[in-house]
């Protein structure tokens, strides 16, 4: 068995690492870096802005957050800037939007404005994206969504027209992470640029979310807050999640009041008399996940069979060529809520000449040829999901760059830092809504019949995905 380490992380699909912050730009010159927006300054809003000021050339401008303990913290620890005269605070994106409108109809009425912003984070609730992506459209700037894009087909489909329909095109992507990890884009280089196992044939992959990691992102449980976390001082994630002010709270006033804090939150609660909409509106950590009205899927296998999709007859080729890596395969994707391991994702794949297995620390790749096994080590970087969020926030900010400072067209920024289109996000996110419908309904979905009855059929007169 032959161990590699220090491996390059694949960073043929995309350009190269980050920047330092700072108000220099290595393209554009002084004070031409990407200026962003953070709208929701919850732990995903807090993430990005953190990768964005620690991995690149970007500056995070302003935030837009509805809770003033929220919007201040984040404001001190990546924004606060005397020197500007550009507003930094604004109580949503609605609040932003008024304010951007004005600012763009005094620049073009002549007067001096202080500068805008060039793209935005939306890390609102999933059920909030919608809004924020259609009401945002109009001012052209670049979007990062944070996933999902929406919480229903057709929500994704109205994002979809809107975005389509604006006067200009501009930078967008979806905050699947995990694109942008080193370990799976080494993993990507690996199948697809050094084929080290031939045609792959099939797909295993496990996500082990983790037993009480998924309590809290769902349907929570008191136990986990205080005798997991807060009572051996962890007042951060997921803690704060539950209550921003209680990190503060144990640091200043003490363990007894931050307890009382999060015993107070977590005794919220609603009943049968409680408008629907109020239900809606807010999570309820203190609802055990086990004794309340918890419909969520905890268990979820899914299979998808591919069928072979040769490329079509061009003059001088063969049908081996034609075919190559487009042959039949299979996968399988089981999520489950009930593993010691959490988010330590793992997996088999299976190829004509070799076979890997990975999980979130190596990548294993077996040669039929020579019997070996050879060991890959990727990079393990710091920050959330494996270096996953700083990749993101790297190469949307150089998209941004790229188009700003660079000359490049959003098409091409779009290609060569996100390596990922709008269209494929619907096309993603469709294949869930396919999947759920699947599971609902104890049936196989042909994917073909599927997209054409809810998908192109909704889109006629959008060009793009209606062609599909």
């Amino acid at each position: 068995m032959k161990e590699i380490d220090g491996v390059a992380t694949g960073t043929s699909m995309f350009s190269g690492g980050g920047h330092a912050a700072s108000e220099e730009s290595p393209i554009g010159g002084q004070n031409s870096c990407p200026r962003l927006l953070i709208i929701g300054a919850g732990a995903r809003g807090n993430a990005y802005a953190r990768a964005v000021t620690e991995s690149t050339n970007g500056l995070i401008a302003a935030v837009a957050e509805p809770v003033v303990y929220k919007r201040e913290t984040l404001w001190k620890k990546y924004i606060r800037d005397t020197a500007t005269t550009a507003r930094q605070l604004f109580t949503g994106w609605e609040d932003f939007y008024e304010y951007e409108c004005q600012r763009r109809k005094l620049a073009d009425a002549g007067q001096d404005v202080p500068p805008g912003v060039d793209g935005v984070f939306i890390c609102t609730l999933d059920e909030m994206h919608v809004a924020a992506i259609t009401g945002l459209a109009p001012l052209g700037l670049a979007i990062m969504s944070e996933k999902p894009l929406a919480t229903s087909l057709e929500d994704c489909l109205k994002i979809y027209r809107c975005l389509q329909a604006a006067e200009s095109d501009s930078v967008f992507t979806i905050g699947h992470v995990l694109r942008y990890s080193p370990h799976n884009m080494l993993l990507r280089k690996l199948l697809l640029e050094d084929n080290v196992i031939g045609d792959v044939l099939s797909i295993e992959h496990t996500e082990p979310v983790g037993w009480w990691h998924f309590s809290h992102s769902y349907v929570s449980a008191k136990k986990i807050y205080f005798e997991r976390h807060l009572s051996k001082g962890n007042a951060g994630w997921p803690v704060h999640i539950v209550d921003p002010e209680i990190e503060d709270c144990l640091a200043t006033i003490g363990m007894s009041a931050a307890e009382a804090k999060l015993m107070g939150r977590l005794a919220e609660n609603y009943d049968k008399n409680t408008p629907q909409e109020e239900i809606d509106r807010r999570p309820w950590f203190g609802r055990c996940v086990y004794e309340s009205d918890n419909d969520v899927c905890d268990d979820q296998f899914v299979t998808i069979a591919f069928e072979e999709a040769p490329i079509p007859p061009q003059s001088g080729s063969d049908e081996a060529a034609r075919v190559n890596d487009r042959g039949a395969k299979t996968a399988t994707f089981h999520m489950v809520a009930f593993s010691e391991k959490q988010c330590e994702r793992r997996g088999r794949i299976y190829g004509t000449r070799g076979e890997i297995e990975y999980d979130s620390k190596t990548i294993k790749v077996y040669d039929f040829v020579d019997g070996q096994t050879r060991v890959h080590h990727p990079q393990q970087r710091g920050g959330g999901h494996g270096g996953g969020d700083d990749g993101l926030a790297q190469q949307y900010v150089k998209a941004i760059d790229a188009v700003k400072n660079g000359g490049l067209s959003v098409k091409d920024a779009q290609r060569v830092h996100i390596g990922c289109t709008l269209e494929e996000v619907i096309r993603s996110h469709a294949l869930v809504f396919a999947a759920e419908e699947a599971r609902r309904e104890k049936k196989a979905v042909d994917w073909n019949d599927w997209w054409r009855s809810n998908v192109r059929c909704r889109l006629e007169g959008c060009r793009g995905l209606e062609r599909s």
